[in-house]
Order: structure tokens, then C-alpha cells, then sequence
């Protein structure tokens, strides 16, 4: 963890993790490709942190910016939301952003709410 204000960290280094509570935030660089790997639970109380890394992350060069949902254990409206205007952003700029599914109960909410077929998920 960094004490660093988000806003005004350095360039992404090898690998970086973020605590926001009841939410891990893991960024990683691979090659051309940026993972930022969420753990824990993405709603109201942290989406606000998420959205501020994957701006990070699309600040940034990496050809490519996948979102991995697989850690997370829960998921409201204010996670959907979010994966909807990151989605936004990525098409209005160059469609760099690919998703890796979560756990069932995560998926449920996207398949509820409509957005897993909206969303581009690599998988």
C-alpha cells in the first residue's frame, strides 16, 4: 500500500496494490498489458477508489487494460456503474479495456441489470 495521494502518484511501477477497505486494488504490469485486479467488494464505499485507479491506468501507455473481477465477492449498482462508464471511456478513447468475469454471484448482478452484454469480457 502507498500512503501517496491517488491523484498524485508516480508512473505505475512493476506491481502496486491499493487497500480501500473491503476492497483490494492489485495493478500490475505484464508486458503491453495493465491488470488491475479487484479483491473484496466493489460497491458504494469503494468504486469511488476503483474509478480513480482506472483512470490511472488509462493515463498511462499499456497497449491494453484488463479488469479482473474474479476476486470480488460482491457487487452492487454503484460497481455496475462503474464498469459502465469505464467501458465509456475506453471506447471513446482507443477500446482498451477487456474484463475477466467474477464469481457467480458477481455475474448474476451484470446478468440482471443487462450489462453482461454490453461489456467486452475477454473470457
Amino acid at each position: 500500500m502507498t500512503d501517496e495521494p491517488l491523484h498524485e502518484r508516480q508512473p505505475l511501477r512493476a506491481a502496486e496494490v491499493i487497500d480501500l477497505g473491503e476492497l483490494t486494488v492489485r495493478t500490475e504490469r505484464q508486458g503491453d498489458v495493465l491488470v488491475v485486479a479487484l479483491s473484496g467488494e466493489l460497491d458504494r464505499a469503494t468504486a469511488d477508489g476503483v474509478d480513480i485507479e482506472l483512470e490511472h491506468a488509462e493515463a498511462g501507455d499499456a497497449a491494453s487494460i484488463v479488469l479482473d473481477l474474479s476476486g470480488l465477492t460482491f457487487m452492487d449498482s454503484t460497481g455496475v456503474r462503474l464498469l459502465i462508464q469505464a467501458h465509456a471511456r475506453s471506447r471513446a478513447e482507443s477500446g482498451r479495456l477487456t474484463l475477466r468475469r467474477g464469481p457467480a454471484a458477481v455475474q448474476r448482478v451484470m446478468e440482471l441489470t443487462g450489462v453482461d452484454v454490453l461489456l467486452p469480457f475477454a473470457d
